[in-house]
């Protein structure tokens, strides 16, 4: 973490807020698939979740994806969840690509 940046000056509970209209944003917006989240910005929905459990959530990564998809995951992929095609998965592969740097 960069220790002078301005974020880390956010107010946790201004953070807290946003965070909660990311994700309800996302349960709103099915219709942005996680696959095309992670060509465009290497992470999704399922990021999310892994990231809160990474901060502390004592969920399980059931639970997490759950709180996240606003749904259990499986019920979530069944209903809106499409199949991924050679593209998006390459995107996808090329996205990750640089999320090493930023960690």
């Amino acid at each position: 973490m960069n220790e002078s940046d301005p974020l880390d000056e956010l107010d946790d509970a201004q953070a807290a807020a946003a965070f909660r209209r990311l994700v309800r944003h996302l349960r709103h917006r099915h219709d942005a698939q996680n696959i095309d989240l992670m060509g465009l910005s290497g992470f999704c929905r399922n990021c999310l979740a892994d990231w809160i459990r990474d901060a502390g959530y004592s969920g399980d990564k059931a639970a997490a994806r759950e709180l996240i998809h606003g749904m259990p995951a499986a019920e979530w992929k069944e209903k809106h969840q499409t199949e991924a095609t050679p593209e998006q998965l390459a995107r996808m592969e090329e996205s990750l690509k640089k999320n090493a740097a930023s960690h």
